[in-house]
């Protein structure tokens, strides 16, 4: 018999409102997250994709208050990194690193993974210079000089943030023009301390005890960039590798989905940015969680 109705994989808003939806439907739920609720929304600074009183807050205040909502409505919890799942007589075999648990349904909103540079110094400098968390170190950078490498929302949502803090910021990207939403790159135009280093990128990332300049390729030169820290935002990777080939993906290996959210394999939904042609908004995540669950509820009903 399976130990539950739904097993969610992540406790993104996708997956919490997804398991919400589910437990409120009276479907035994269970929410598996490695890194605790919010996912990566717990990074950012301040949410201006979410409609309605939540817009404005920061990451790390959505989460606890999405999993309190969870919690009221009798979600169970697991903590823990799921490394494989496998079809079953009763549903799925979920594989974590420390729980093995069997569900009559999966819905898949593990997100996405911060994609890596892969160059020089990117690994060697984690923690001691390299971060992806600019309200968590920021205050630590107080009048220094930092770079943020990528061009989109995300980087110039943590070059905002930091511009509180850092003496001087410098946005480095591929593209003639940084390909944020408008009104992002406006506010960064508009503060004095953030500049924008166009056709550029990072080789390297160099330093001694902790960062202390980047090697630039630009327009066929080379250049050295000083700064003391160095945020990354290139873009996401969907966390689905512990799927391997049990469900069909696109070239990017996000898993593809009809419009209920329905994958290649009765029983397995997916929801938010881990899924085909997602738009990586928050309010779509969450309303991708509560048709992934819908789905999901009329797949348990219909199987008895």
């Amino acid at each position: 018999m399976a130990d539950y109705d739904v097993a969610v994989i992540g406790a993104g808003v996708a997956g919490l409102n997804a398991a919400v939806t589910t437990a409120r439907h009276g479907l035994k739920t269970v929410v598996i997250e490695m890194l605790g609720a919010g996912g990566q929304v717990i990074n950012v600074d301040r949410i201006e994709n979410y409609p309605g009183p939540l817009e404005g807050m920061a990451g790390f205040e959505l989460g606890p208050t999405l999993q309190m909502q969870a919690d009221e409505a009798g979600v169970d919890f697991i903590l823990d990194q799921v490394e494989q799942v496998a079809k079953d007589d009763d549903g799925f075999a979920v594989v974590g690193s420390e729980t093995t648990l069997v569900s009559k349904t999966l819905i898949v909103a593990a997100g996405s993974a911060r994609r890596k540079l892969g160059i020089e110094g990117e690994d060697a400098y984690e923690g001691r210079g390299v971060s992806h968390c600019a309200s968590c170190d920021g205050p630590l950078l107080r009048g220094k000089d930092v770079c943020v490498v990528g061009g989109g929302d995300s980087a110039l949502d943590e070059a905002l943030s930091l511009s509180a803090h850092a003496q001087k910021i410098t946005i480095v990207h591929r593209g003639l023009k940084p390909t944020a939403r408008h009104s992002l790159v406006e506010r960064c135009f508009a503060a004095e301390n953030i500049r924008f280093m166009a056709e550029a990128e990072v080789a390297a990332i160099l330093g001694d005890d902790g960062v202390t300049h980047l090697r630039i390729q630009r327009q066929g030169e080379n250049l050295d960039l000083p700064c003391h820290a160095v945020f990354i935002y290139v873009g996401l990777e969907p966390a689905a590798a512990f799927l391997g080939d049990l469900v069909a993906r696109d070239e990017a290996g996000r898993i593809k989905v009809d419009l209920m959210m329905r994958s290649s394999i009765d029983g397995i939904f997916a929801a938010g940015d881990i899924r085909q042609d997602s738009v990586a908004h928050l309010a779509a995540s969450a309303g991708d969680g509560v048709t992934a669950a819908l789905a999901a509820v009329r797949f348990v009903g219909t199987r008895g």
